[in-house]
């Protein structure tokens, strides 16, 4: 189980004091300010650290002190890595030595419970199934962060096996971590399944986050925390040693405040990895032949671009709570084409209608799940409840009482064991290729060829469902939030507020496979513009800042 938070804090001063002893650190004089930690920039954070204001270790001290005042009331944090301290301290001395590995170098990140980490913490998918089991190595993505210098502060709450078990559950929840809630309003729905991840990115609970994505989990819990998702083309990085759902739509990204610290993100983790095959189609060989995605963060990023707007999506999906969405949506729209784009109108997804009215999208999900859920047991060093199958996960969540079952259903496992395919069943490959239709052909890839467009945009509600069936990427940045005469609206259990005044929402870029650099640079562009982030309230926020702590 987790390591007390509290105890954690105890242990983080006594590091502190070990620390100071050990390297001597110099403290700057009056003449330092401290960035505020939930709107503090990687640039701002590394110049504190290279000036001596503070030490990594006085940023783990105070974002641990920021996790323990709101997780007991917002359950985004499910642990902290106790070797958070010495590694902090390892890389202090590193900098002081003169050795600094990038720009991310001594900054904190939380991770998503369902990414492996060879350490003292627990990768359980939010499930008492996985408890206690260990991976044979750190996820590819776990090791890249490390690589780049960043400490990997804890792992954050998600929607239980990334929201692929019930029909019935609440987004945020899982029998491990508990239920996670947004910041925006009391009760508010996170969204999933990267839940905790987009609050704790949100509240400043370390200087960013990673969540993964099959359909909406990066982009939807990232509109909803009021902060930028970037979700990458499946391949750009590797899915090896996470919790999977489908190896065709599972990917792995960067969930952070600003675009620029999200693109600096995605160049650390991006690249090809041999146990992850789906990467190996990467045109970007090594990582010296990545784009550079933070120069992509320019001003002139929308200047030339042809966007495209598929209003049969809008009119489809539209609803009379969504108007103020839809309105600011609009207004989105002027603001881009005022700033040099071209907007081409009725960009549409020709095969939109026969996707919303098809079974065979989940049909796919249902039978890489299968099969790759099987194959990621397979790989565990350890496996305390000795599960090999999806249909040995249902029967152990049936029976022990934490996973709340059954008020909270298997449904979406049972759907999938009654279909009795896999992603090796002669019948799965002909779905597939219909599968790709209605997202490439007759979706966003469709779209964006027959009007020669450089993306599409969407509200970021509506924008997700499609890019996932062929891998395509996706980047959300804030938009607006709902006024202050929104009626409130909860989910279908009645314990999450889906819509109410303060709530935010986002706009979504959507492109062709491998087209992060340009959608970054159309992303900052327009959230430089706007600056929406700046200008929404929370009703709670961690008060701690680094001030308090050196």
């Amino acid at each position: 189980m987790a390591v007390s938070i509290v105890v954690l804090l105890r242990l983080g001063a006594l590091y502190l004091g070990l620390f100071l002893s050990v390297a001597g650190a110099v403290r700057c004089d009056k003449s330092c300010t401290y960035p505020p930690l939930i709107s503090a920039t990687s640039e701002k954070l590394e110049a504190g650290l290279k000036d001596g204001c503070f030490t990594s270790v006085d940023l783990v001290n105070a974002y641990v002190a920021r996790i323990k005042e709101v997780n007991s009331t917002l359950h985004m944090v499910t642990e902290i890595n106790p070797d958070a301290w010495d590694i902090a301290m390892q890389l202090d001395l590193e900098r002081k030595s003169g050795n600094v590995r990038g720009p991310l170098h001594g900054l904190p990140i939380l991770i998503k419970g369902n990414l492996g980490t060879k350490d003292r913490m627990e990768t359980t998918a939010g499930s008492y199934a996985l408890a206690g089991a260990k991976v044979p190595a750190d996820s590819t993505v776990a090791a890249k962060l490390r690589e780049a210098g960043l400490i990997i502060l804890g792992k954050t709450d998600l929607s239980q096996w990334a929201n692929f078990r019930s029909f019935n559950s609440s987004n945020g929840w899982s029998a491990y971590g508990g239920q996670t809630y947004a910041a925006y309003y009391p009760k508010q729905d996170p969204s999933g399944s990267s839940s905790g991840s987009g609050v704790a990115s949100d509240l400043g609970l370390a200087f960013a986050a990673i969540g993964t994505e099959t359909s909406g989990s990066i982009i939807s819990p990232s509109e909803m925390s009021n902060i930028v998702g970037i979700k990458p083309t499946v391949g750009l990085t590797s899915r090896y040693m996470v919790v999977p759902i489908s190896e065709r739509q599972d990917t792995v990204g960067p969930m952070a405040r600003t675009v620029k610290d999200a693109a600096k993100i995605l160049q650390a983790i991006a690249g090809k990895d041999p146990n992850d095959n789906y990467t190996l189609a990467s045109p970007f060989n090594t990582a010296k032949d990545l784009p550079d995605y933070v120069a992509a963060c320019n001003l002139s990023g929308l200047v030339g671009r042809r966007i495209g707007v598929p209003r049969n999506v809008l009119t489809t999906w539209a609803s009379n709570s969504s108007s103020p969405l839809i309105e600011a949506f609009e207004s989105a729209i002027s603001v881009i084409a005022g700033a040099g784009a071209t907007i081409v109108e009725d960009a549409n997804f020709t095969a939109f209608d026969s996707y919303v009215k098809s079974s065979i999208p989940d049909s796919i999900l249902y039978a890489d799940f299968i099969s790759n859920m099987a194959k990621y047991l397979a790989g565990l060093k350890t496996n305390p409840n000795n599960l090999h199958t999806l249909a040995g996960v249902r029967r152990f969540t049936r029976n022990f009482p934490l996973e709340d079952y059954p008020d909270r259903d298997t449904g979406i496992w049972d759907s999938a064991l009654a279909a009795n395919i896999t992603n090796t069943s002669p019948e799965f490959w002909s779905l597939y290729q219909k599968n790709l239709y209605f997202g490439g052909e007759g979706g966003v890839l469709g779209a964006l060829e027959r009007n020669n467009l450089d993306a599409v945009i969407l509200p970021t509600d509506f924008a997700y469902a499609v890019p996932a069936l062929v891998g395509a990427p996706a980047i959300t940045v804030p938009l607006g939030a709902y006024p202050k005469d929104t009626p409130v609206q909860y989910n279908s259990r009645g314990d999450l507020v889906q819509v109410a005044p303060g709530i935010p929402f986002g706009i979504s870029f959507l492109g062709a496979k491998w087209s992060e650099e340009l959608l970054i640079g159309m992303a900052y562009a327009f959230e430089q513009m706007t600056l929406v982030r700046e200008k929404l309230d929370r009703y709670i926020a961690p008060r701690t800042e680094l001030a308090d702590v050196v």
